[in-house]
């Protein structure tokens, strides 16, 4: 068994954030829960010596600062931080309001930010720590009808890839997480929410897809406990990866966003490397 270790995770009140949760309390490490709401986290995840429950809603920078205060009052530092708190709003983009686009990414980009701005002095206080957020296939490659939730996925990637060498001087680590389509409570009424029709020329496309999202939920084919349990390994790592692909359909992705890239480079790569000033 691995040294025990202090995670704090957020979006613990359901989905993958239960799964995580357990998993990391079944490994011998000490877990701060959080969540907007309080009371459901705590009937999600149940009772444990080594668990507490926070409110933690991860948009409220208040919020944030007091979570890791009381992780820290409880078990004296935070060694591992799960950025797991998400939404999405489903939609084309021209149908798609401004809130709406506005709250996809405050949830997804920003509120990661957030609690990682909190939490980000007690592990270079002591010179160790990972963080971890858990992106998408999205966060790889836009995909129609995911605009918004695409734009803070790769949003939170290229901060995250920044962040990197930020902190690693530190003895800080981060990994970003790229998970296909995993059995949760993603596509539910809880978690998604999509455009309101407004535009007819989307109408037929639109119906096509929000009834494959409505199909696919319930039957995808990740298992979240499986992630969990792949995470908790990552995490022993001395030297973690700095990008984790889970799900075989996410490494589909992946190989193909990877292909087309090069595609893309070798097609116009005369071009692209005739750019530079020719001196006199």
């Amino acid at each position: 068994m691995s040294t025990s270790k202090v995670w704090v995770i957020t979006g613990a009140g359901r989905g993958m954030g239960v799964d995580f949760v357990r998993a990391a309390l079944a490994a011998g490490h000490k877990v701060v829960a959080t969540g907007r709401n309080k009371e459901a986290v705590a009937k999600a995840v149940g009772d444990d010596a080594n668990l507490l429950v926070a409110k933690l809603d991860v948009t409220n920078p208040l919020d944030a600062e007091r979570a890791v205060k009381e992780a820290v009052e409880r078990f004296g530092t935070i060694d591992v931080l799960i950025n797991n708190a998400a939404n999405f709003y489903g939609g084309f983009f021209e149908e798609l309001t401004l809130d709406q686009i506005e709250s996809q990414l405050r949830t997804v980009l920003i509120g990661p930010m957030i609690v990682t701005r909190a939490v980000l002095p007690v592990m270079r206080k002591q010179r160790s720590g990972h963080i971890i957020s858990i992106s998408s296939g999205a966060g790889i490659s836009g995909f129609g009808f995911n605009s918004a939730y695409a734009a803070s996925k790769f949003g939170l990637e290229g901060w995250m890839e920044s962040l990197q060498p930020e902190v690693s001087p530190f003895g800080i680590h981060t990994t970003i997480v790229n998970p296909g389509m995993f059995r949760t409570e993603f596509l539910t009424k809880e978690s998604a929410t999509y455009a309101n029709p407004s535009i007819e020329d989307y109408s037929d496309r639109r119906a096509r897809n929000q009834d494959a999202y409505n199909t696919q939920n319930g039957k995808q084919a990740g298992d979240p406990v499986k992630l969990a349990e792949a995470l908790i390994k990552i995490s022993e790592n001395v030297q973690p990866p700095r990008r984790f692909i889970a799900g075989s359909d996410a490494v589909s992705i992946a190989e193909h966003k990877i292909a087309d890239l090069q595609d893309q480079i070798n097609h116009y790569r005369d071009i692209s490397t005739s750019m530079s000033y020719e001196e006199v």
